[in-house]
């Protein structure tokens, strides 16, 4: 038998009517007491009754959250920082995967799911500016990612520019100058996403660096995957491009890009240099340990969880909606000359 409502008030040291309180997102409650409640629900593992806080509350006491592909290692972190940050809550978490289909995307946010949601979560990939008016819909959504800008709903993305503009610049203090960028092309420039915004940041580091964007460096790949890394970087080898450097767009590129470097004898980072994108936990562990963006993963997971909760509990007329963007910072490892293995 799972852990109950009593044994959370007995760890928090409260009364039964407390954690019902807490659970149910009553409002008059000291932060300190609702802290210690949230804590002893995330230690116990407690699960409310779903069913029940439904009859009484006509809320399910779940959220969901609509992602690309679980195999994709960020969409797989992104999904259990969600769930962790949602644990704490109180609230359950029902994971959907779109596999980045449009009419699988449309359907996420068409309400066919309703009854067994509070409210969603929602990262696309294949809907677009031009599909911003399918995010007006009648129950609490905040949006993730890069693909839609000024829509109607709390949005919680990164600084992709400028944190892939750090990126570069992180390259550049190396001495490295001719640095290949793996996952983008340019006519990608004028394009909404997270390939078209971590190219400007590429561009603007050269820029501001004095040093002329060659076209022969700047690389797309089918699928930003460990694949797609590798490709990217056995053309330019095998296409005698000079380099000495590779930011990837992602770190599953990069990890790529690892794998043909050392395929073909290019040491890394006294030959060429490899920073990444999104900090991954397989970043810490390869050989050598991957430089890399840490974008704030945790952090983007936390605060779509508690707009969401505000979207859900909200009374009276709604606030506009707000766009969030955590900090940034880059994280030095061996393939940036960095002697840190696992940080």
């Amino acid at each position: 038998m799972g852990p109950t409502m009593h044994d959370v008030a007995r760890v928090a040291e409260v009364s039964i009517k407390t954690v019902s309180n807490v659970i149910n997102d009553y409002p008059h409650i000291r932060a300190d007491t609702k802290q210690r409640v949230l804590d002893a629900i995330a230690l116990l593992g407690y699960r409310p009754n779903l069913s029940a806080r439904g009859l009484r509350s006509g809320r399910t006491g779940v959220i969901a959250l609509a992602v690309p592909a679980l195999r994709e290692n960020y969409f797989a972190e992104l999904a259990d920082s969600v769930i962790r940050a949602a644990e704490k809550r109180g609230l359950g978490v029902m994971v959907e995967q779109t596999s980045g289909e449009r009419e699988a995307e449309l359907l996420a946010v068409s309400g066919g799911q309703r009854r067994f949601m509070d409210g969603l979560l929602f990262s696309p990939t294949s809907l677009g500016q031009a599909d911003v008016a399918a995010l007006d819909v009648d129950f609490p959504l905040v949006l993730l990612g890069e693909r839609i800008f000024g829509g109607p709903t709390d949005h919680v993305t990164m600084h992709n520019t400028s944190s892939a503009r750090a990126a570069v610049e992180h390259l550049l203090q190396l001495g490295r100058r001719r640095i290949a960028l793996i996952g983008a092309d340019l006519a990608m420039r004028d394009e909404v996403g997270s390939g078209s915004l971590r190219l400007r940041g590429y561009r603007d580091a050269l820029a501001a660096a004095g040093i002329e964007l060659d076209p022969a460096l700047v690389r797309p790949a089918d699928h930003w995957n460990r694949e797609g890394g590798a490709d990217a970087t056995r053309r330019l080898i095998a296409e005698g491009v000079t380099f000495d450097a590779i930011f990837a767009l992602n770190d599953t590129l990069g990890l790529g890009a690892l794998r043909a470097l050392g395929e073909t004898g290019v040491h890394v980072p006294t030959d060429v240099a490899v920073i990444g994108f999104d900090n991954i936990d397989e970043t810490r562990f390869s050989v050598p340990s991957m430089s890399t963006v840490e974008t704030g993963r945790d952090q983007i997971a936390a605060l779509a969880v508690d707009l969401l909760i505000e979207r859900i509990n909200e009374k009276g007329d709604p606030v506009p909606p707000r766009t969030l963007k955590p900090d940034f910072r880059i994280v030095g490892r061996e393939s940036t000359g960095f002697t840190d293995p696992v940080s």
